[in-house]
Formats: C-alpha cells, sequence, structure tokens
C-alpha cells in the first residue's frame, strides 16, 4: 500500500486539530493524508433519501467537512476520506498498520496539566506498531506555538538500554521534514547511594552524568552521520527519567517517546516515561514502538 498519514476523526475538536496537525505533517512528508471515521452502524450508501433517516449522515458529514476545510488550506494535498463500518479500536489498529503514522486528537482535562484519553485511544496506543501521535485541541497559550507548528524543535526521550532505531529513524526524520533541531534527552536517578546529609555527593553525580552523557554520544553518533543536516542536542538530567523528559519538551513542537514492542506479561503496555508524557506534556506527542 501506498505509504500514508491517517488521522483519526470523531467530529470533535480535538480530532479536528489531530487533522489540522496531520495535514501540515503530510505536506512536509509528501505523503497523501486519510481522513478516518469508524462507526459499526454504517450502513451501504442510500440512494436520494433525506437526511434526517439517513444514517449515514453525519458521519459522511463529520468526513465531508474536514476534507473540504483541509483541501482549502493545502491545495496541493492529496486528501482522501475514509468511512469504516467497524468497531473503532480495531479500525484504527488496521488503519496504523498501514500507514506511516497515525494521529488522534487527545482531551485535556485541564488547559495544560494532562491529557485525558479514552479506552480506545490508550489501547491503540499501546498495540499500534507503527508510530501514533497524540493531538491535543489548538491552543495559543501565553508562551506556546500553535498546535503543529514547526518553529519549535522536536524532542526524543532516550533510555540508553536497548535499541533503539526506530525511535531514532522517526524523530531524524521528522526533524528533517521540518527542518528543526533535534534534542535528544536522557533523565537518570539521582542513586540512595549519592545522598548525603548536607544534600547530593558531587563526585558521585558528575561520575554519572559523565557516563550517561558518554552513552549517549554513542548511541547518537551513527545518526549524525546519516543526517549530518540536523543540528542535534543532547543533554543528561539527574532526576527521574519522566520528569526530565516532560520538562525537556516544554515548548516543543513535538516529543518523541519510546514503547517497548515486548514488555513482561503483567507490565503496562507502557512505559513510566511515556505514560508521563502523554498525560503531563504540553506539546504533541508521538509514540513509537521499538524492539
Amino acid at each position: 500500500m501506498e505509504p500514508v498519514v491517517t488521522v483519526g476523526l470523531d467530529g470533535s475538536p480535538e480530532s479536528l486539530a489531530a487533522a489540522r496537525w496531520a495535514a501540515d505533517e503530510a505536506e512536509r512528508r509528501k505523503l497523501p493524508l486519510r481522513l478516518l471515521h469508524a462507526w459499526p452502524l454504517l450502513v451501504p450508501e442510500p440512494t436520494q433519501v433525506p437526511a434526517e433517516v439517513d444514517q449515514n449522515y453525519w458521519a459522511r458529514r463529520i468526513v465531508h467537512n474536514t476534507q473540504a476545510e483541509l483541501q482549502t488550506r493545502h491545495p496541493g494535498l492529496v486528501v482522501v476520506g475514509s468511512l469504516v463500518a467497524n468497531d473503532a479500536q480495531d479500525a484504527l489498529l488496521h488503519a496504523a498498520s498501514e500507514s506511516e503514522m497515525l494521529v488522534l486528537g487527545s482531551r485535556g482535562l485541564e488547559p495544560v496539566e494532562s491529557y485525558f484519553l479514552g479506552d480506545i485511544s490508550m489501547a491503540v496506543v499501546a498495540r499500534a506498531e507503527r508510530p501514533v501521535v497524540l493531538v491535543r485541541a489548538e491552543t495559543r497559550q501565553e508562551g506556546l506555538p500553535p498546535t503543529g507548528g514547526t518553529a519549535a524543535g522536536v524532542v526524543v526521550a532516550l533510555k540508553l538500554h536497548g535499541p533503539c532505531d526506530d525511535l531514532l529513524a522517526f524523530a531524524f526524520g521528522t526533524a528533517v521534514a521540518r527542518d528543526v533541531p533535534l534534542r535528544a534527552v536522557h533523565g537518570r536517578s539521582v542513586p540512595v547511594h549519592a545522598h548525603v546529609p548536607w544534600g547530593v555527593d558531587h563526585d558521585i553525580t558528575e561520575e554519572i552524568t559523565r557516563d550517561a552523557q558518554q552513552r549517549l554520544s554513542q548511541v547518537l553518533r551513527p545518526w549524525h552521520e546519516k543526517f549530518p543536516g540536523v543540528v542535534v542536542d543532547d543533554s543528561v538530567g539527574l532526576e527521574s527519567p519522566a520528569r526530565a523528559v516532560v520538562r525537556a519538551a516544554d515548548g516543543a513542537g513535538l516529543l518523541v517517546v519510546g514503547r517497548r514492542k515486548r514488555r513482561p506479561v503483567l507490565a503496562p503496555r507502557l512505559g513510566s516515561v511515556a505514560h508521563a508524557a502523554i498525560h503531563h506534556a504540553r506539546c504533541p506527542v508521538a509514540v513509537v514502538s521499538h524492539d
């Protein structure tokens, strides 16, 4: 199947913001955009029936109105509407498997502090094999760029244990498409033995920082060579990884976090960093599954 960016629509302001973000990204990547609305009660297209008895009327209207707006904003972009008679979760997971990325809207419980994800969205994020991007409803809060803006850079969270090629490939590719710098962030909590009565032992923390910085540089070195045009800044924060990543994403255009494809049976499908990013980062968040 031809590469495509897919966005899930449900008629909410959040899904419209996601569609606008997805259109910007599809245009940058020179890919078509698919607008997907899943409704189990979809029926075969009726012929010449009034809107009040057409079961598909609102489903078609959601897709049509969004498509019309995006075509006006992006006249050169190929935008395809898709109505699917299927459960939303199954439809989105299937669409994700066929897409370069899947984009979904996220509802905030409060203007800044957190996301609320319904069971469907969380299940899709936790199971999709391809990148899933979560976008808030568009806001222009003081000090923050508009959703989907390209002025701010890309931030990627790295754990430094195990392979992360898929994660870095997506982060660097996005930075190239947007022509923005990339910031790689690694957080590491200060170990118990570093704490002393007057604070922390700076010799220990300096050694931890130096070791992490060296490992971070080693991980990034081949990607510097593969993407020489990307300006990369790397940083190590001596605090919980989740806190370091959320802090680094403040003002970013996109935060990229990883999700292990294979986790212990009883472990949650999303790690603590991805979970914190989804709920607390202010910018759009891309969750990328990797080995």
